[in-house]
């Protein structure tokens, strides 16, 4: 009996060894809760923005034309809501490492090696053909599919990413394409499909994962 056991815990081990040699494990639930929260806090800044916007610039009633007309083009309030976007993403990005650094130190992997490599490569080359086609978009003045076109591209780079870390990220990444997908035909909420992609649905595969990898340690 002792000896079943014991092949039972080196076959355990060996399979251990085989995931931390192809899959970045140290990705914590924790980040994924960092991340979530400030997409929240950045939605809700977002939305204050927007909200100021429409009574500050209008629309006034134009005598000599005989039409409503607004004060701004938008341009002032995109730039807004880019800089709240960057400054969103910066944080999240800090935390993440953050706390992935952390749990990798607990799980004695390293933070950067082949593994980690290949699922930026796999992250990057989706959020960077995203990142083109968003700025084509912006050019040429199409600003209501952006927020649907965040959700689509990260969730696909997720999906792309999933084979190289944890495979539950795979219900994360069809989440936000589906959410993302649903957004194009209601633009004029995108910023809480926003909230709801970036912010609860991070939040809630934060603490899926927490509480399945890393509760007991």
């Amino acid at each position: 009996m002792s000896d079943q056991n014991h092949h039972l815990d080196t076959l355990q081990d060996i399979k251990q060894m085989m995931e931390r040699s192809s899959r970045f494990i140290s990705l914590s639930g924790l980040s994924g809760i960092a991340a979530g929260s400030c997409a929240l806090v950045g939605a809700w800044f977002a939305n204050d923005r927007i909200t100021n916007y429409k009574f500050e610039t209008g629309p006034d009633f134009n005598a000599d034309r005989g039409e409503y007309i607004f004060k701004d083009s938008g341009s002032l309030l995109f730039n807004q809501l880019f800089l709240i976007a960057v400054i969103t993403f910066f944080a999240a990005f800090f935390l993440a490492f953050i706390f992935t650094y952390l749990r990798s130190r607990k799980t004695n992997t390293p933070i950067w090696g082949t593994t980690a490599r290949r699922l930026m490569i796999n992250v990057i080359v989706p959020m960077a053909t995203g990142g083109i086609f968003l700025l084509a978009l912006i050019k040429n003045g199409v600003y209501v599919f952006i927020a649907p076109g965040c959700l689509i591209f990260y969730g696909l780079a997720v999906l792309n990413a999933s084979k190289y870390t944890l495979s539950d990220t795979v219900y994360l990444s069809y989440s936000l394409i589906l959410l993302g997908i649903i957004n194009l035909w209601f633009t004029e909420f995108s910023i809480y499909f926003w909230a709801l992609g970036f912010g609860l649905f991070h939040i809630i595969y934060g603490t899926v994962m927490w509480w399945k990898y890393e509760r007991n340690n």
